[in-house]
C-alpha cells in the first residue's frame, strides 16, 4: 500500500444543519479565492478535494474592486444609502422607451 503525502495544510471545519461550512482563512488564501470567489468540490477514489473554479469571463481589477466594495459593506453598512429620488427620475428618463436587457451580450468593441 502507498503511503499518502503528507498535508501542507489540515484544518477541521463543521458542517452546519443546512449542510454549509465555513472554508478556513488558511484553506482560503492557499486556495487564492475571497468573497465571492468559487470552489469545486471533486470526489474521487483517492478522497476529496478542493480547487479554486477559474472564472473564464472573470476580471481580476473587477473582482477585487467587487471584494473591495463587500468588506467596506459589511465593515460600514450604515453608508449604504439609496439612490436619490432625482438622481433616480434622470435615470427613467434617459433610458425611457428603451428595451433593456442586462442579460444580453454587448455587441460592438466596448471601451473602458
Amino acid at each position: 500500500m502507498s503511503k499518502a503525502a503528507p498535508s501542507l495544510i489540515e484544518e477541521v471545519s463543521t458542517i452546519t444543519a443546512k449542510g454549509q461550512t465555513t472554508v478556513p482563512k488558511s484553506v482560503r488564501k492557499a486556495l487564492g479565492v475571497d468573497l465571492g470567489g468559487r470552489i469545486a468540490f471533486r470526489l474521487t477514489k483517492g478522497g476529496v478535494s478542493v480547487h479554486r473554479v477559474a472564472d473564464g469571463d472573470s476580471d481580476p481589477a473587477i473582482d477585487s474592486f467587487l471584494a473591495f466594495l463587500a468588506r467596506d459593506i459589511k465593515a460600514r453598512p450604515q453608508t449604504v444609502s439609496a439612490i436619490a429620488p432625482d438622481l433616480l427620475a434622470r435615470i427613467d428618463e434617459l433610458t425611457a422607451g428603451m428595451d433593456i436587457d442586462p442579460d444580453a451580450p454587448i455587441e460592438g468593441k466596448v471601451e473602458i
